[in-house]
C-alpha cells in the first residue's frame, strides 16, 4: 500500500506537473523588457540637424535584486558622486515603481564612470550598467525658446497618462516646451521589446530576440537655420526678440530671443548656482520674449491708425500742422520733434514718424474703430502657434476698460493709443504678424513653424481677406517706404543700398516711464544718461524687398532707447541675410519633405 502511494506521488509530481513546472521555470528564465524607442529629430527646413539623440551611459537599480538598496548606493557613490536630493529622488522612485522594474540612479555617465561600474557590478547588488539614448541640442542657445527641452519624468507626467508603460522606462525623457512639448506625441515613437535569459541572480546571460520598435517621427520646422545663427549673433549683447515670416505663407524664417540658455542642461540636469543665475539676470533668458514679452508698440502702431483712419473717410494728403505741441482740454499733448514737423500729410507723418499728426487723427477716427483695424491685423490675440506660452497683449477700447478695469473711456487716452502708447500692449510675433498683412495685400496669415511631419507636408488652408481696401494698405506700404528709402525718413540711415533688397520700415519707441511737465522744460534727460530699466525700448517692423514683398520683420530691443539708432540697424542686417538666403530657399520650396526616422543616433552631434 505504502509503494502504491508513493507510486502514485512521484507520478503526479514528475509527469502530471511537468508541463505546469516546465512554464514556471521558463518564467523565471526569460524576462521580457520594454525598449523605449529612438526619439525623433528635429530640423531646419534643409535638414540641419537641430534636436537628435546621442548615448547615455548610465546605471539603473532592480530593487527585487539588491537586499538593501541603501547600501548599493553607498557603494556607488564612491564611483559617482550622489547629492542628498538625488539620493532622496532615488529611494522616492524605487518605493513607486514595481519591484521588478529597473530605476535610473545615475545618467549621462563619462566612460571612466561607467567602465568602473562594470568592473564593480559583482559588489553593486541589484545594479546594472546601461546603454540608453538621451537627447541632445547641437545648437542650444539659439533655438532653447524654439525647439524646448526635454525632461525627465516626473509624478505630474504619471498621473497625467498612467497608463503609458514608456513613462515607466529608465531615462524616458518627454517635451516640456517649444516643439519638443507641441509634437510630444509624435516624437516618442513606440516601444519595443527584448527577451533576455537570466540566471538565478537577475543577471542576463543572453538576449533571444529583439524588437526595437518605432522610432519618434521627424520634425522639420520652416526655419533657416543660417538666419538664425546670424540674428542671434547680431542680437548676442541684448535683451531683445526677432521674428522673420513669409508674408504670404506664414513660415517662420527665424525666431529669436535672446538671451537664452542651454536646453541639454535641463536634460542632464540645471545645478541650482546655475539655473539661480538664469532667474536672477535682468535680462530674463528663461522669458520667451518672441510671444511673452508685451511691449507698447509705439510709432509701428502708426500704421494701423492710418488704416483706421482712411477707412473712416479720411483724405491722406489732409495737412495737419505740428508745432511739436497738441492742446486738448486741460492737457498738452507733445512731439517727439520739439520744435515740430510743420504741415504733413500722411505720407510725411509716416515717414517722419510725426506724433501730433496722428494725435489728431486718432481723436478723428476713435479708438473702437482704431481697435478693430488692430484686431484685424492680429493684434490682441493668439494664433496657435506651436510654441506654448503665447501672451494676447491688449488692444484697449471702450468695452475693454469697463470690463478690466470698471471706468469708462477718456478721450485723451485715444490720443496716446493713436501713437502706440498707452494701455496697448504687443508682442514681438503680433508685430511680425500685422506687418505680413499689410504687406501681402490684406491677407490674415497666421505664423507657423512646421514645414513637414513625418515625411508629410503640412497643408494650410488658405489666408482669408481683411476687409481692407488695397489702396488703403499701398498708402500705408509708401510711407513705410519713405521712412527707409526717402532723405528725411526715420531709418534712412539704416537702409538697404543694395538695388533689389530695399526694405520698407517703421521705426518705434516706447516709453516706459512718465515724462514730467518739468523735465520737458528743461529738456527731456536722453536715454543713455539713463539707467538701463528706464531707457525707452526700441522697435523696429519692416518688409522686404520693397518692389515684391516677400518676409516681414519684427525686432525689439528692451530697453535699447531708440527704434532708429538701436533696432533699424540690427533689422537691416537682419533682413538682409533673409533676402540673401532667399535663392536657396526658392530652390527647396518644392523638394519633398524628408524624412530620417530611423536615423544613426550619432549623425549631427558635430
Amino acid at each position: 500500500m505504502a509503494f502504491t502511494l508513493l507510486g502514485s506521488r512521484m507520478y503526479y509530481l514528475q509527469i502530471s506537473k511537468t508541463d505546469e513546472y516546465t512554464m514556471l521555470a521558463e518564467e523565471n528564465r526569460v524576462n521580457m523588457r520594454l525598449i523605449a524607442p529612438l526619439r525623433g529629430r528635429v530640423v531646419d527646413r534643409y535638414g540641419t540637424v537641430l534636436a537628435s539623440n546621442r548615448q547615455n551611459y548610465r546605471a539603473v537599480m532592480i530593487s527585487e535584486q539588491t537586499p538593501n538598496p541603501e547600501e548599493t548606493l553607498d557603494r556607488l557613490a564612491r564611483i559617482v558622486e550622489i547629492t542628498p536630493e538625488v539620493r532622496k529622488r532615488i529611494m522616492r522612485d524605487i518605493a513607486r515603481a514595481p519591484r521588478f522594474m529597473p530605476v535610473t540612479v545615475a545618467e549621462n555617465l563619462t566612460w571612466e564612470q561607467f567602465a568602473q561600474i562594470n568592473v564593480n557590478q559583482p559588489d553593486l547588488a541589484g545594479l546594472q550598467p546601461d546603454v540608453g539614448e538621451t537627447r541632445y541640442y547641437p545648437y542650444s542657445t539659439e533655438l532653447a525658446h524654439v525647439v524646448g527641452y526635454v525632461t525627465p519624468v516626473y509624478q505630474r507626467d504619471l498621473d497625467k497618462d498612467p497608463d503609458e508603460p514608456l513613462l515607466k522606462l529608465p531615462g524616458f525623457r518627454v517635451g516640456k516646451s517649444g516643439i519638443e512639448q507641441y509634437y510630444d506625441d509624435k516624437l516618442r515613437g513606440q516601444a519595443g521589446a527584448s527577451h533576455v535569459e537570466v540566471n538565478a541572480y537577475g543577471r542576463v546571460i543572453r538576449e533571444l530576440s529583439k524588437n526595437t520598435g518605432k522610432p519618434g517621427k521627424e520634425i522639420v520646422l520652416t526655419l533657416d537655420m543660417e538666419v538664425q545663427k546670424f540674428a542671434c549673433e547680431r542680437l548676442k549683447d541684448e535683451s531683445a526678440s526677432a521674428v522673420v515670416m513669409d508674408i504670404h505663407t506664414g513660415e517662420v524664417i527665424s525666431y529669436v530671443s535672446t538671451p537664452a540658455f542651454d536646453p541639454n542642461q535641463f536634460n542632464t540636469g540645471y545645478g541650482v548656482k546655475a539655473y539661480k543665475a538664469l532667474l536672477d539676470n535682468p535680462y530674463l533668458p528663461l522669458t520667451n520674449k518672441a510671444i511673452a514679452g508685451l511691449y507698447p508698440p509705439g510709432s509701428t502702431f502708426k500704421g494701423i491708425t492710418s488704416i483706421a483712419a482712411l477707412k473712416a473717410g479720411i483724405d491722406p494728403k489732409q495737412t495737419v500742422r505740428c508745432t511739436g505741441k497738441y492742446a486738448f482740454g486741460n492737457h498738452v499733448f507733445h512731439c517727439w520733434k520739439k520744435e515740430g514737423h510743420g504741415s504733413v500729410n500722411m505720407h510725411e507723418a509716416i515717414k517722419h514718424s510725426c506724433d501730433i499728426y496722428f494725435y489728431d487723427l486718432a481723436r478723428r477716427v476713435g479708438i473702437d474703430n482704431i481697435a478693430a483695424v488692430a484686431k484685424d491685423f492680429g493684434l490682441g490675440q493668439t494664433y496657435d502657434f506651436e510654441v506654448q506660452g503665447e501672451k494676447e497683449g491688449i488692444v484697449p477700447s471702450r468695452a475693454w476698460k469697463e470690463a478690466a478695469r470698471g471706468e469708462g473711456w477718456h478721450q485723451g487716452e485715444t490720443l496716446i493709443s493713436g501713437i502706440g502708447q498707452g494701455f496697448l500692449l504687443t508682442s514681438p510675433l503680433q508685430l511680425a504678424v500685422m506687418t505680413a498683412r499689410i504687406a501681402n495685400g490684406g491677407m490674415a496669415v497666421k505664423p507657423r513653424l512646421t514645414r513637414a511631419i513625418g515625411g508629410e507636408m503640412v497643408q494650410m488652408p488658405p489666408a482669408p481677406m481683411i476687409d481692407v481696401d488695397p489702396e488703403w494698405l499701398k498708402i500705408v506700404q509708401d510711407g513705410m517706404n519713405g521712412v527707409s528709402n526717402e532723405p528725411g525718413g526715420t531709418a534712412y540711415r539704416s537702409r538697404i543700398t543694395e538695388p533689389g533688397y530695399e526694405l520698407a520700415g517703421k521705426t518705434g519707441s516706447a516709453q516706459v516711464r512718465r515724462i514730467t511737465m518739468a523735465e520737458r522744460d528743461g529738456g527731456v534727460r536722453k536715454n543713455d544718461t539713463l539707467e538701463w530699466r528706464l531707457r525707452d525700448h526700441a522697435l523696429f517692423i519692416c518688409f522686404a524687398p520693397v518692389a515684391k514683398p516677400q518676409y516681414a520683420l519684427s525686432l525689439v530691443i528692451e530697453h535699447g532707447g531708440s527704434g532708429s539708432g538701436a533696432a533699424a540697424p540690427a533689422a537691416r542686417d537682419i533682413m538682409l541675410k533673409v533676402l540673401q538666403r532667399n535663392v536657396v530657399r526658392e530652390q527647396a520650396a518644392n523638394e519633398p519633405a524628408h524624412d530620417h526616422s530611423g536615423h544613426d543616433h550619432e549623425e549631427g552631434l558635430g
